[in-house]
């Protein structure tokens, strides 16, 4: 097993709270890691799998169930299956607030985390664990991980071959038993034509009104699905920079799929050499670079990106709360150029400096206030300041 950056921060919230959720889509490793905490802090740890029948029986009195084991922290998997649990949950724990009483696991949905939040509220901690990252790899490899992502089966796979027909199975599986499940009210063809629309559309300027069309529907409509693939961890919205700069700025969030062996697959990408020559290649590893950040990086620091209608652009923008703002572009290749519009973009939002982000290792000044870095050095580096800024 490969140990994972989500374990520091799940012992210490299970230090903290009576109940910790796990959030994250199939597959990513939820059940591992909690097991691979748990048993260290524990004496005690009962798990329940709630989408086995047997353990279903065990809850059909919850709270003698529960009552019966107060003194063992208690996992729930797949606890989206039972929403109904979470009143229950609630009183248990008000009877005894103990922290780490309790585990869920689950995928999350828009009602799952509205059930959770309003029934727990105070009493829970959401700690989200996402595909791996290249930090959390004894033998780095950025452009693995691009092609392959970050589920572990996919990225450990023995062959690109192998890691493709696993996330081929993970995929149908995922169209035609998980996103029904989780709510998305579409068809198995439907879902399908959906994510490959959301593919292509990967690191571009969300038009809901264009995708509507695409797909047959309204633009609310569109949004809802949206909405729901974010709530799934299959995409995310980055927004653009808020506040008044005196620009015209675009105010259109932009789309990621969050997972880039997903992206790969459903873009059609089999091998290295097809994803190298392939027109996406560059907001993959956009993609890629976002995931990342959005993995270490606390809550309170803002991730947005820039564009003006004049052509002012950065991929990223992070924004502290101390008022430290830094810029990010993110270039596929080792001799990147920085454009005028980086460079104006740069200037009106006062940034200290620009990280130019490219695959390999290379670290290398361009400028005082540009400098070309590698993933692995950057990650690393962005590490540094969360933990500086939390010192």
């Amino acid at each position: 097993m490969i140990p994972r950056k989500a374990q520091v921060r799940l012992v210490e919230a299970l230090q903290e709270f009576p109940a910790v959720a796990i959030l994250g889509p199939r597959q990513v490793g939820k059940t591992t890691l909690a097991k691979a905490a748990l048993t260290r802090v524990f004496p005690e740890v009962v798990y329940l799998d709630l989408e086995n029948p047997r353990d279903m029986l065990k809850l059909e009195d919850p709270l003698l169930f529960f009552e019966q084991f107060e003194n063992a922290c208690i996992v729930l998997d797949e606890v989206q299956r039972r929403p109904d649990l979470f009143p229950v949950l609630r009183s248990v724990i008000d009877m005894n607030r103990k922290p780490g009483r309790f585990v869920l696991l689950g995928s999350a949905s828009p009602e799952l985390l509205s059930t959770a939040s309003e029934s727990l509220a105070g009493r829970i901690a959401f700690l989200e664990l996402t595909t791996f990252c290249i930090h959390e790899l004894p033998a780095p490899d950025d452009i693995g991980l691009l092609l392959r992502g970050g589920f572990p089966d996919s990225l450990l796979a023995a062959q690109d071959a192998a890691s493709f027909r696993w996330r081929d199975a993970f995929a149908t599986t995922y169209i035609q038993r998980d996103l029904p499940l989780l709510g998305l009210p579409l068809n198995p063809r439907e879902s399908y034509r959906l994510l490959r629309m959301v593919a292509h559309l990967n690191g571009q300027v969300l038009s809901y009104s264009s995708l509507a069309n695409s797909l047959g529907v309204t633009s609310p409509t569109a949004k809802r699905y949206i909405d729901f693939l974010e709530g799934a961890f299959i995409v995310e919205r980055l927004e653009p920079v808020a506040g008044n700069l005196g620009k015209k700025l675009v105010r259109s969030p932009k789309l990621y799929m969050r997972d880039t062996g997903l992206l790969t697959y459903f873009l059609g990408i089999h091998t290295r050499e097809a994803m190298f020559g392939h027109p996406h290649v560059g907001a993959i590893w956009e993609a890629l670079v976002h995931h990342h950040l959005r993995s270490v990086l606390p809550v309170e620091v803002e991730r947005c990106f820039y564009r003006t209608s004049g052509g002012a652009e950065l991929d990223g923008v992070l924004q502290w709360p101390s008022g430290k703002r830094v810029g990010i572009e993110m270039k596929w290749g080792a001799s990147p150029r920085i454009s005028r519009g980086n460079h104006e973009a740069l200037e009106t939002l006062g940034a200290e400096k620009l990280y130019v982000v490219i695959p390999g290792s290379e670290r290398f000044a361009v400028r005082e206030q540009v400098e070309v870095i590698g993933l692995l050095p950057f990650i690393r580096l962005v590490e540094s300041w969360v933990e500086e800024a939390g010192a």
